[in-house]
């Protein structure tokens, strides 16, 4: 007897976001939906300006749907407080940044611990899940450097790890490899993609090249606004 599918994580049904410009109503997204799960690496594949980053906005609470409902773990984002929206993102969510996002004043160990002590992690066993993410990234040796003596693809690799500190279901990747040479792009997505497997957690990548269909469970694309899954190698 195969398995049943795991519980959605995410849950977006008949969203539409709108924008007020003037006089004139645009609609960025219209009637998307969408199910995520815990196990799969899915990409939303669009141009820039279609509308990819706004449904990162909705999924993570950071904005809320004009129609529709959001949910993640079950709970509906819009009958949330903001301060509970926050926690929900702070203990729940990971974020990768194609600009990194690093703080500079921090070491490459104190970025990736940061999730952990906003969560209120500390101790043995956060010491032992930093030093663990860091030689998954390949960077154990850097622990006591700071992103400006980094390369990219480095600085993306500590990004990775800090936002997989605290063991989120759910991953948000916004074009990871924007800033990254072809090749240091396709090792990062690696990267990411084998952390997700073992923690069974959802990663739902951004970006704009259509080759990262390849990799994905499954894929999607933004255009004029509509959320079409896109058919994917098996």
């Amino acid at each position: 007897m195969s398995s049943s599918p795991s519980p959605p994580l995410v849950e977006l049904h008949d969203v539409t976001k709108a924008y007020t410009e003037g006089d004139a109503v645009r609609e960025v997204l219209t009637g998307a939906t969408l199910t995520l799960r815990r196990g799969e690496f899915v990409v939303l594949l669009g141009r820039s300006g279609s509308g990819k980053s706004t449904l990162l906005n909705l999924i993570s609470g950071i904005d809320l749907p004009t129609r529709g409902s959001v949910r993640v773990e079950g709970r509906e984002l819009d009958k949330l407080s903001e301060r509970e929206r926050t926690l929900l993102r702070r203990e729940r969510v990971g974020f990768v940044f194609q600009a990194f996002n690093l703080l500079p004043t921090l070491t490459v160990e104190e970025n990736v611990r940061l999730p952990l002590e906003l969560t209120g992690k500390s101790g043995a066993a956060a010491d032992a899940r930093v030093r663990e993410l860091l030689g998954k990234v390949g960077l154990g040796s850097r622990e006591q450097s700071f992103p400006d003596r980094l390369s990219g693809g480095e600085q993306q690799r500590v990004a990775v790890a800090r936002a997989l500190a605290h063991a989120p279901p759910l991953l948000l990747a916004d074009e990871p490899t924007g800033n990254l040479d072809e090749q240091t792009g396709r090792q990062v997505l690696e990267l990411l993609e084998g952390l997700i497997r073992r923690d069974n957690a959802c990663a739902f990548v951004v970006s704009h090249d259509p080759g990262l269909a390849a990799r994905a469970d499954r894929a999607f694309v933004l255009e004029a606004g509509r959320l079409i899954e896109r058919q994917v190698r098996t």
